[in-house]
């Protein structure tokens, strides 16, 4: 598969703030990516960055557990070719996302009476093979019936009991809009009322589009779409309480979740890319443009959130998400808890990105 054409090549010397960034801690985050490589290999992308050419590179990359930081920055620059990544309409993108943490209890009580929910029996996968005549292509799940597929019930079905009764519950929470964020991000720590800390990741999903509330608050003229933020959207919920559900449901799509544990309080949960999402270095992209695990070199000077000074950092393709599309579009990994949510929440800034080719790949190596 040749290199698309959306890459430009250039040297380091052309990527700002190169020099003064910690390649160490990008190194830890591509080293797990490296060990979990030879248990299952990643598909390789669209524009043709072949998870082959990553052999020799993350052969070294597991076999090197703690190098310096000049040491670090030496194994990019001898294993990768910096590109720029041409964007679809003019600039790429960067927003934020984090992993919640939230009180929750392992049963239904007065106060916490919002639940998390495990993936129902009857949610199937469907693809051009099970795909019944009519359905929306998009959809990727489905509900099983006698007859055949449906589209599976929607939030507001299932928020109005559609799936009652089925002891599908993992934990119960005390607020439905934090439930709706832990939704939105895939991945949540619940500090339980029992006193255990665990770990709720993605499962499946009910299959229909996501719509955002931010989008609807901006054309219903409740926000202005620039001030458009999680905090803002939170305040605007804690103002009208009696319209959440009026809101929410406009999203039909539902998240259903697994739980998992904590093994490590200072990495994230297990993402798309089978390895725990390192704060400040992993990113979501695109999967069916790019391969995970490939290195990216984000600048986005107007971004300050992550550390008050313009955001340039090595950054490792480690996730993915539905509204993460174009191959310059990035979804930054902020860390877990409530700081890492005010991080996260403001990120929407223009950004260049610079794909970290293997050499290996424009050598020929893999042709």
């Amino acid at each position: 598969m040749p290199l698309s054409s959306v890459f430009t090549a250039k040297s380091y010397s052309d990527l700002p703030g190169w020099d003064e960034d910690d390649h160490l801690a990008a190194f830890a985050a591509f080293r797990r990516s490296a060990c979990h490589a030879p248990v299952k290999p990643y598909r390789t992308g669209s524009l043709g960055i072949d998870f082959n050419a990553f052999a020799e590179a993350y052969a070294e990359a597991r076999a090197v557990s703690a190098p310096d930081r000049p040491q670090a920055r030496s194994f990019f620059e001898r294993h990768f070719v910096p590109m720029l990544v041409r964007a679809d309409n003019g600039a790429g993108l960067v927003t934020g996302f984090y992993e919640p943490e939230v009180e929750a209890s392992p049963v239904r009580t007065e106060r916490f009476t919002v639940p998390l929910l495990s993936r129902p029996a009857d949610l199937i996968d469907i693809d051009d093979d099970n795909r019944v005549a009519g359905m929306d292509p998009y959809l990727a799940f489905a509900r099983r019936t006698d007859e055949g597929p449906v589209e599976y019930f929607d939030r507001g079905e299932i928020e109005r009991g559609a799936l009652a009764d089925q002891n599908l519950e993992i934990a119960w929470l005390a607020e439905k809009v934090d439930a709706f964020f832990i939704h939105v991000q895939g991945a949540a720590r619940l500090k339980m009322t029992d006193g255990r800390l665990i770990r709720v990741t993605y499962a499946a999903k009910s299959g229909q589009r996501f719509t955002g509330p931010g989008k609807i608050l901006s054309e219903f003229g409740e926000i202005p779409l620039e001030r458009v933020t999680m905090q803002s959207i939170r305040a605007w919920f804690k103002a009208h309480p009696d319209r959440v559900d009026e809101i929410l449901w406009q999203n039909r799509s539902y998240i259903f979740f697994r739980e998992a544990a904590v093994d490590d309080a200072a990495l994230g949960p297990i993402a798309a890319a089978k390895v725990p999402l390192t704060p400040g270095r992993s990113v979501a992209v695109d999967r069916l443009l790019h391969t995970f695990g490939s290195p990216f070199y984000i600048d986005a000077p107007t971004l300050t959130a992550f550390d008050q000074k313009p955001f340039r950092r090595l950054m490792i393709a480690q996730d993915t998400g539905s509204a993460i599309t174009g191959p310059a579009r990035g979804d930054l990994f902020a860390g877990s808890g409530d700081v890492a949510g005010e991080i996260a929440g403001v990120v929407r800034n223009a950004a260049d990105f610079y794909a970290l080719v293997p050499r290996a790949l424009l050598d020929g190596a893999t042709r």
